[in-house]
Order: C-alpha cells, then sequence, then structure tokens
C-alpha cells in the first residue's frame, strides 16, 4: 500500500523531490509568481544555438550564347544568271540600280540602329521585305538589297527565303536549294545553322525556305521561331537577316513574320500596286512598329534624280 500524505495526497518519492529541489536552485518559482523576475538560465556556451550565418551568393552575369559561325561549303553564284535577272554584281562598276540601293541601305539601317538603341539589344538585325501581291518585286529588291549591305565592312547578311508557296530565291542566284528554315521549324533538333549556304561574296549566305509544308503560319507564330531567330543573330550584333517573304495579302505567313522582325519593308510596284492594296497589306503589318515603303518600277523621278546618267558619263 502506498503512504500518504496528510492531505491525502500520494506523498512525492525522494527522487522526485530531488528534482524539485535542484528546479528551485535554478528557478525562483515563488517570486516569478509574485511578480519577480526569474534569474537567467545558465546555459553552458556550447549547446546555445547559433543563428545561421548569411553568405552573400555573388550574382554572376548570365552570358548570352554566340550564334555560331556559318561553316557549310561554299557555293559561287552564276553571275552570269544574276546579269540577266538584272541584280547587282559584285565588284562591277556602281550603275543607278547600285545607287538607288545605296541610299535604301543607309535610311533602313539608321533606322535599324536608332531602334537597336532605344532598346539597347546586343543582337543582330531582322529586316521582313514583303509586298502586296506577288509579281512587284519583293524578292528582286529583297536580293538588291542583301547584296549592297554584304559590300559594306563589319557587316554579315544571311538572306533567308520565307516565301515556302514560290521559294525562287535561290534558283535567281544560281544556288541549289534543299533543307532549310522550314525543315526546322518543324523538327527542333535539327540546327538551323547547317542549313545556311555561304556564298563567294564573303559577308553573304543564303538560307533556302526548305520542305513547303501546310502549317507554314502556325510553325513562323510558334516560340520555335524565336529560339531559331535567337540561334541566328544572338550576341552577333553585325548580322543582319533580311527575309524575303510571301506576298501579305496572299498568304497569313507574313503578318505573322512581321512579329518577328525589327524593320518591314513593303515594296510597291509603281504601276501596278493600287492605293487599296496598299492600305490593306500596311493594315497586316500593324504589329511591326517600324514599316518603310520601297517604291519599285520607277521609270521618271520627279526629283530630276538619275544615278545612272553620272555614272555612265564618259571622261
Amino acid at each position: 500500500m502506498n503512504d500518504h500524505s496528510p492531505s491525502g495526497r500520494p506523498a512525492a518519492s525522494s527522487s522526485a523531490k530531488g528534482l524539485l529541489e535542484r528546479a528551485s536552485e535554478l528557478f525562483d518559482f515563488r517570486g516569478a509568481i509574485g511578480g519577480g523576475a526569474a534569474p537567467p538560465l545558465d546555459i553552458p556556451a556550447q549547446i546555445i544555438p547559433q543563428p545561421p550565418s548569411v553568405v552573400e551568393t555573388p550574382v554572376v552575369p548570365v552570358e548570352t550564347p554566340r550564334a555560331r559561325d556559318w561553316t557549310g561549303p561554299m557555293h559561287p553564284l552564276d553571275r552570269a544568271l544574276m546579269a540577266e535577272r538584272g541584280l547587282l554584281l559584285p565588284g562591277a562598276a556602281m550603275s543607278g540600280l547600285g545607287e538607288e540601293f545605296r541610299i535604301i541601305k543607309r535610311e533602313l539601317m539608321a533606322r535599324v540602329r536608332d531602334s537597336e538603341r532605344r532598346q539597347n539589344r546586343e543582337r543582330g538585325a531582322v529586316i521582313q521585305v514583303t509586298s502586296a501581291h506577288s509579281g512587284e518585286g519583293k524578292t528582286f529588291c529583297a536580293v538588291n538589297l542583301a547584296l549592297s549591305l554584304a559590300a559594306d565592312a563589319g557587316v554579315e547578311v544571311l538572306l533567308v527565303d520565307a516565301d515556302f508557296s514560290n521559294p525562287e530565291l535561290p534558283r535567281m542566284l544560281g544556288l541549289r536549294a534543299e533543307a532549310g528554315l522550314m525543315d526546322a521549324l518543324s523538327d527542333p533538333a535539327l540546327a538551323v545553322e547547317d542549313f545556311v549556304i555561304r556564298t563567294d561574296i564573303p559577308r553573304l549566305a543564303v538560307l533556302p525556305a526548305g520542305q513547303a509544308s501546310p502549317h507554314d503560319a502556325e510553325y513562323l507564330g510558334s516560340g520555335q521561331m524565336e529560339t531559331l531567330i535567337a540561334a541566328l543573330v544572338s550576341a552577333r550584333p553585325e548580322r543582319i537577316l533580311i527575309f524575303d517573304s510571301p506576298p501579305l495579302l496572299a498568304a497569313s505567313a507574313a503578318s505573322i513574320l512581321a512579329a518577328h522582325v525589327d524593320q518591314a519593308l513593303l515594296v510597291v510596284r509603281a504601276d501596278g500596286t493600287t492605293e487599296a492594296a496598299l492600305r490593306d497589306a500596311a493594315a497586316l503589318l500593324g504589329g511591326s512598329a517600324n514599316v518603310s515603303l520601297l517604291l519599285n518600277g520607277v521609270t521618271f523621278s520627279a526629283s530630276g534624280r538619275r544615278f545612272g546618267a553620272y555614272h555612265g558619263a564618259e571622261g
């Protein structure tokens, strides 16, 4: 039978008393109950938890991957075919057409550089050349613009055939087109750089359209298109991409492509493009903030400017 205290409560065992007495030596329970402060707890220093040390992680800037160089085999351009088609010939005497494209490229690149300064970007420029309808000279102007730009030092021009339904750009230069842009868009495992054709003009390369697809508009509007452009111009401010796109009023792909470019050049045929067609085409470029008009097929100059007369004069 257990012992009981006079109050009827069980008597504390000697071990229990020892614990209470030892606790009383550390804490003034009576003082705490009466409002007095309890003495500080004396805990050995080695078991006092220390606040975790704060280690500042250095901020490492993320380096933008640099777009690859073109490493494929070099293919010569067919200069006889180019002359037959009225294109600028590298190394030939300056002509009136050459002077016109000198002016066009200077004005266009001034706008590109102004846009780059405002956006503070370190990448190449992306330019779209298009028209309202087919037959208005957009591919002719895109090729000549690329040839004129490639004559400048310190630039690399990539002429891209994005007219998937009518990919005539390589044929105008006498190049054999195989895989190209659409193949890289439809299969992310393929590297678009591998399809770039180097030419015998040191600063000019060509990217064919590739295999046609009924879903070209969807591919152009996909995130893969942004990835592809970055792979071509990332950390390469000297590069200029010129897209020869479909006519705006013939294929929706042209207006979708406009969302990816810095500048859009809308070719207008002097004797063919109607004002209604021009207005409709310009409206489809609404996503592009920088649109320029290029008047093609002009047979006279209101200002009397005739560069060909000067360069063709004897003496």
